[in-house]
């Protein structure tokens, strides 16, 4: 996530790759940048400057490249900052708040918690500013409030408890898979059938760790459930509405790629290059035109529903589709219609 909630919050973070005898000569920082998901060229090259990279238990110039066998040891440290998330006046979209919880409905583009890269600018610095003292998860310390997340790029519904006791009775349905969420996404192709149901243990990829891979077969990853309904048939593009049992990082945008269907213009899952369509040059200018007028994955929590955490009472939220997401669509029906 943009999603490293699995990472340890210590000092350091560790790495250890041992490599298989099929790998073909790859230069160290190309490796690991794709194995490593908040890793750019030039932190790593850092690293190795300061001797924080080493290959079967030597330092190792930039140019090295990686062979079969070779154990690799990474030490990054972490970048300094404070324990406290600081606060920011960022403006809140607010669909609900009483004196235990707070929905909100998040913008595209907006990281929820401080995280590599992003320790500023995001959900819970706006959070922090808006009311003080929010509780914090065992575990989910400098994440205030947050009992779930949605990926930088997804819009859409958020609660937040405001006490320990919301918290923990929110904590609760969210482990026990009683909370309703509704998303909404715009995927490549068309489903044969009208709904379905996708279950398969996700979890991250050996082969690029920014990224999660399905394991149908249960080897790897978390137990994963997304149930999915097609809305509307747009020829080359469908709307599907896709219901959260389980919620694993990258869920739906993994299910979906399983299923052959991944996201439109999802970048990090393959659905930002026309999967569906002709070869002609005016209907690549549409697509192209379309990814523009949406520069994300087109993902949207529509949906939310709960019991109170205090009073017991179902609530229920809706937020509709964000300009962008609500554009691309009528694109694609005008598209499909006069076309």
């Amino acid at each position: 996530m943009e999603d490293f909630d699995e990472e340890e919050l210590e000092l350091y973070e560790h790495f250890k790759f041992v490599i298989d005898k099929g790998q073909t000569p790859i230069r160290i920082d190309k490796f690991l940048t794709d194995k490593i998901a908040f890793a750019t060229r030039n932190k790593i090259q850092q690293a190795i400057d300061a001797g924080a990279i080493q290959v079967n238990g030597e330092s190792i110039k930039g140019s090295y490249k990686v062979k079969p066998l070779d154990d690799i040891r990474v030490l990054f440290g972490k970048p300094p900052r404070d324990t406290e998330v600081v606060p920011e006046n960022i403006p809140l979209n607010i669909v609900f708040e009483d004196q235990h919880i707070l929905v909100v409905n998040k913008a595209a583009g907006m990281v929820v918690h401080p995280a590599h890269g992003n320790w500023t600018g995001t959900l819970v610095n706006a959070l922090v500013y808006y009311f003080q003292n929010l509780p914090e998860m065992k575990g989910n310390e400098g994440r205030p409030g947050l009992v779930h997340r949605i990926d930088k790029d997804t819009s859409g519904l958020l609660v937040i408890a405001k006490s320990e006791d919301a918290m923990t009775h929110l904590a609760s349905q969210f482990f026990h898979h009683t909370i309703e969420r509704t998303y909404q996404a715009l995927v490549w192709g068309e489903m044969e059938e009208e709904s379905g149901t996708i279950t398969g243990h996700v979890g991250r990829s050996a082969k690029n760790r920014k990224i999660m891979d399905v394991f149908p077969d249960g080897s790897q990853g978390k137990h994963a459930v997304t149930h999915w309904k097609m809305l509307k048939r747009l020829r080359y593009v469908s709307l599907v509405q896709c219901n959260l049992e389980t919620g694993r990082t990258h869920q739906i945008r993994a299910h979906m790629k399983y299923l052959g269907h991944p996201l439109f213009n999802d970048e990090t899952y393959g659905g930002d290059k026309i999967r569906k369509g002709t070869q002609f040059s005016k209907y690549k200018t549409f697509v192209h035109n379309a990814f523009t007028l949406l520069p994300r994955q087109a993902l949207h929590a529509l949906s939310l529903g709960f019991i109170h955490p205090v009073t017991k009472e179902k609530l229920y939220f809706e937020a509709p589709l964000p300009e962008d997401f609500q554009a691309v669509l009528d694109k694609w029906e005008n598209y499909v219609n006069f076309e």
